[in-house]
């Protein structure tokens, strides 16, 4: 059962910002046409894309990884919830099943989303937010002779996201200071 207010929602395209030239997700709304976008870093772009593009891997991943341990240790990888904002910052849930009872990890939208794609596990979004996307898009959409706000591949496409990706530099994410 899910929560009340929750939508189930698809990856409908991954894109990049071309302001900040931050990798967005778009997430559409299954039954509807309300969009939720999501900026992501890097990493887990490229986790998106490359298992929207369905490119397979000799070892596995850090997500194929998680999925397979949540499998080994008895327990199903139920649903990913995005829950709220606060701050401009997303929060998600992973939902799991383990022995009849209900699991939930707080979790990043970005990763929830790339275990999600691989388990082939839904995922919902509070409806509060698909209410305030809309009405954010429609107010910054561009007027039709202007570029889009967002370039990039799309769930049929990823390969420019890929490509861009692939292209960063180490030093492109900043200096990790312990």
């Amino acid at each position: 059962m899910i929560e009340h207010g929750m939508q189930e929602v698809t990856v409908a395209s991954l894109g990049l910002d071309k302001i900040s030239g931050a990798p967005v997700v778009i997430l559409k709304e299954k039954d509807g046409d309300r969009l939720l976008p999501i900026w992501i870093g890097p990493g887990e772009a490229s986790a998106i894309a490359m298992e929207l593009a369905g490119v397979q891997f000799a070892r596995p991943l850090t997500h194929d990884l998680f999925n397979a341990v949540v499998r080994g240790l008895g327990s199903a990888f139920v649903r990913v919830l995005i829950t709220k904002v606060m701050d401009n910052t997303y929060y998600a849930s992973l939902v799991f099943r383990r022995n009849g009872e209900f699991i939930s990890i707080d979790s990043r939208p970005s990763d929830s989303i790339a275990l999600a794609l691989r388990a082939e596990a839904p995922i919902y979004a509070e409806e509060s937010l698909l209410e305030t996307t809309e009405y954010d898009i429609e107010e910054a959409a561009p007027p039709e002779h202007e570029e889009p706000l967002l370039e990039g591949g799309t769930s049929e496409s990823p390969e420019p996201l890929s490509d861009y990706l692939k292209g960063l530099d180490p030093e492109d994410f900043g200096r990790f200071d312990p």
